[in-house]
């Protein structure tokens, strides 16, 4: 665990890292500062530390300064002899507020919260995480034609329109059929960098655009496949909130 000590006293500096070193020996001083002018210049030029210790009072201010200078995402646990800033410090990353002379077993809980608290949040990341990769989207969709079924397989759908209300597949064939399902819920069950919701009628799937062209008012236009170009041109028109991350999406 890397941890930055801010600190302008340095007996109390002292104190802090032997204790720190008695309770965890893989604990690491990344660092001891004394100013806020110094802990922003640090924090600006180096990596971010897992943990900062703090002194209220500094050299050249309160430290309150330093989180209203520049953004620190890192966790911090208060160490001061002052007990009028517990508020105001929980109005930032703080993990505890203790207040000095500080103990052995005191900074320990301290020390065990912000590990609890860590782990939590690193598993909360990493559960989102395998949830994306592992997360399933649909390969092809079961339509009704009269009395008969038939299984169209996703790369075989151009794009998903709405039409007075109701929701279509286009396949690259020219074909069109009424599918049971919302364009918001397409969305979420089709592959993310295959199909783009260019506007609120229109879920496109990439390979199918074979041409873009600028529009009026900052927009663009779409071209489709030859055989599936009969679609309402209206329909392919990327809207104007939408440009930026179609951008974005067409250039991955």
């Amino acid at each position: 665990m890397n941890i930055l000590i801010i600190e302008n006293e340095k007996p109390a500096a002292d104190k802090l890292r032997g204790l720190l070193q008695k309770i965890d020996e893989n604990i690491a001083i990344v660092g001891v500062i004394e100013t806020v002018e110094g802990t922003v210049n640090w924090l600006q030029h180096n990596r971010s530390p897992d943990l900062i210790l703090i002194d209220i009072q500094l050299d050249d201010g309160l430290c309150f300064e330093i989180f209203e200078t520049i953004k620190v995402d890192t966790p911090v646990i208060f160490t001061t002899a002052y007990d009028e800033y517990v508020l105001r410090a929980f109005k930032v990353n703080s993990v505890d507020y203790l207040l000095k002379p500080i103990e052995e077993d005191t900074l320990r809980k301290a020390l065990d919260k912000f590990k609890t608290l860590h782990f939590k949040l690193s598993g909360d990341i990493l559960k989102q995480l395998f949830g994306e990769i592992n997360k399933q989207y649909k390969n092809r969709f079961l339509i009704k034609i009269g009395l008969h079924y038939r299984s169209i397989q996703v790369n075989e759908i151009c794009c998903f329109y709405i039409l007075e209300r109701a929701t279509f597949i286009r396949t690259f064939s020219g074909k069109e059929y009424p599918i049971d399902n919302s364009l918001d819920n397409l969305q979420k069950i089709v592959d993310p960098d295959k199909f783009f919701r260019i506007n609120r009628n229109c879920l496109v799937y990439i390979n199918a655009i074979s041409d873009i062209l600028s529009y009026s008012s900052s927009r663009l236009q779409l071209r489709l496949n030859e055989k599936i170009r009969s679609i309402n041109e209206d329909y392919l028109v990327v809207s104007r909130d939408k440009v930026t991350e179609f951008k974005k999406w067409i250039d991955k």
